[in-house]
């Protein structure tokens, strides 16, 4: 999984950072510059339409199979990016992150805007749905901090709590409610994204087991 690996990102990011001192206007624009990543990585994907390799083509166009992508910021992956930006490591430019946080947004952007049409879904479908793809989401972001800081039995275990959430969306998402009229269309807009975010998930708790394997022999 050259394009997802975890990377070992470890402390050294941290150190990278020295003695950088931004107030809060320097944290807002970098900030900005980092959402332009997921904005990006969006805008890829959905070009990127029925692909079968459409994960690993989007991290290609992202520039994420170089060996150290988690300290590099692409060209074209950030707003108003400056060499300073380029020198800081965040979660926020962890790909894991990114390649998460843009197929969530579209996933609860779109199904928040056709749960609140009248009639459209029911409250109690939609409310279960909307539950589940945040929690989701929240559960992966945990996970994907405990990758960064190299706690890869952890990151396993959260992955895994995030994928169990992941297969009662999918139950969720086949309810008899959901198969007609717009909901239907959304279903089948939503099931490959549902199903990108499985995969790149799986990929990454194999790469982490393999790390704690590694690890455990070097011990």
């Amino acid at each position: 999984m050259s394009n997802f690996d975890s990377g070992e990102p470890g402390d050294e990011h941290w150190d990278e950072r020295g003695e950088l001192a931004w107030n809060e206007f320097d944290w807002e624009r970098y900030l900005r510059g980092q959402e332009g990543a997921i904005t990006r990585y969006l805008q890829l994907y959905d070009e990127a339409g029925e692909r079968p390799d459409r994960i690993d083509h989007v991290a290609e166009r992202m520039d994420w199979g170089a060996e150290d992508w988690t300290s590099e910021e692409g060209g074209e992956n950030g707003e108003e990016a400056t060499d300073a930006d380029d020198e800081v490591y965040t979660l926020h430019k962890n790909p894991i992150y990114i390649a998460t946080r843009a197929l969530f947004l579209s996933l609860t952007r779109t199904w928040e805007v056709l749960a609140t049409e009248e009639r459209q879904v029911p409250q109690a479908n939609a409310v279960r749905l909307l539950v589940r793809l945040h929690r989701g989401e929240a559960e992966a972001i945990e996970a994907i901090h405990a990758l960064d800081f190299g706690d890869y039995a952890l990151a396993v275990t959260l992955f895994k709590r995030a994928l169990a959430t992941l297969n009662g969306l999918l139950a969720e998402m086949q309810a008899p409610a959901l198969a007609s009229g717009r909901a239907a269309v959304w279903r089948e807009m939503a099931l490959p994204r549902v199903f990108d975010l499985r995969e790149i998930w799986l990929r990454v708790i194999a790469e982490c087991r393999d790390e704690v394997e590694r690890l455990g022999d070097d011990e």
